[in-house]
């Protein structure tokens, strides 16, 4: 197991996207604020995707320009449009998006994976001429299953990733996009993956539908994995998966690096306490385990 792990947090991002109540911008600084003073630095804080379909995140271009310094941020990307307006505020990480189910594809973008790939391409080409030493990452969501197709065979998932690489992109993210994968599926995907990419260039991306994103997080710390995206409080989930609990919590992924004996720096007081205001916008009681633990401890939970 590696001794040092990279936590991306997409809480600002993926873990509001599908959330109807809007969350002001005010509230959404003060959560990165509270996310850089725990510990959290490397943050996906939101989508230059059109407002008119994700809404919540339409403030894009208003949020930007305001976010605290100290942060490593990064915004996911749709398009050639959604790359112009990121430029014009000064966007240097980027994040691309598509997956290795047609049928989620289309449902969630509108193209094929093809098609999509493609636009990457174009994207990716205008984003070096515009910031020659900009980051770009590639999302592979539904890596493991998708709710329209079923199981996703590895070999389908890294043909996807091994297309991306050849784009350019920097890293990779592999989605458990609905949460069902199992530790097995994990080693197995991995094992396959680290064949067509290196190793340090592979992020996961754990849903915890059904207990065992932290399970498939040390399966793949095992074989060099040293890289996981987290949303602080488990914010977020998949539109297109009833039932879904949401993202792998960063207290929860922060607590067992920590107790496994992994040197990491977010102080869990600070993280279990980042996204008390967001829950108590959007009406709802901390879940994440580690987080109500800490909270409890430190007689700070809600009632």
């Amino acid at each position: 197991m590696t001794d040092q792990v990279r936590i991306i947090e997409v809480g600002p991002r993926d873990g509001l996207q599908n959330e109807r109540i809007p969350i002001p911008v005010d509230a959404k600084l003060r959560f990165v604020s509270k996310l850089l003073n725990a510990g959290i630095h490397e943050i996906e804080v939101t989508s230059f995707v059109s407002p008119k379909w994700v809404p919540q995140l339409g403030d894009a271009q208003i949020l930007w320009p305001q976010l605290p310094p100290g942060g490593l941020y990064s915004a996911l990307i749709p398009n050639i449009k959604g790359l112009e307006r990121a430029l014009e505020v000064g966007v240097e990480r980027i994040a691309l998006f598509t997956a290795a189910s047609e049928s989620f594809t289309q449902k969630n973008i509108n193209m094929s994976i093809a098609q999509s790939l493609e636009t990457f391409g174009e994207v990716i080409a205008q984003f070096r001429a515009a910031k020659p030493q900009g980051w770009v990452r590639g999302y592979v969501s539904t890596a493991f299953e998708c709710p329209y197709e079923g199981r996703i065979s590895p070999e389908r998932t890294c043909d996807v990733a091994r297309r991306l690489i050849e784009l350019g992109v920097d890293e990779v993210s592999i989605g458990d996009t609905i949460g069902v994968a199992a530790p097995d599926e994990v080693r197995a995907l991995t094992k396959r993956l680290i064949d067509v990419l290196p190793v340090e260039r592979l992020t996961y991306h754990f849903h915890d539908t059904y207990g065992c994103a932290i399970a498939n997080v040390a399966e793949a710390l095992e074989l060099g994995v040293a890289s996981f995206d987290s949303s602080a409080g488990g914010l977020g989930g998949c539109p297109y998966a009833p039932g879904a609990t949401g993202n792998l919590a960063t207290e929860d992924l922060v607590y067992f690096l920590r107790r496994s004996g992994v040197a990491i720096s977010p102080d869990l007081v600070r993280l279990s306490q980042a996204t008390l205001e967001i829950l108590q916008i959007l009406g709802r009681q901390p879940t994440a385990k580690a987080q109500v633990a800490q909270l409890a401890a430190s007689e700070t939970c809600p009632t």
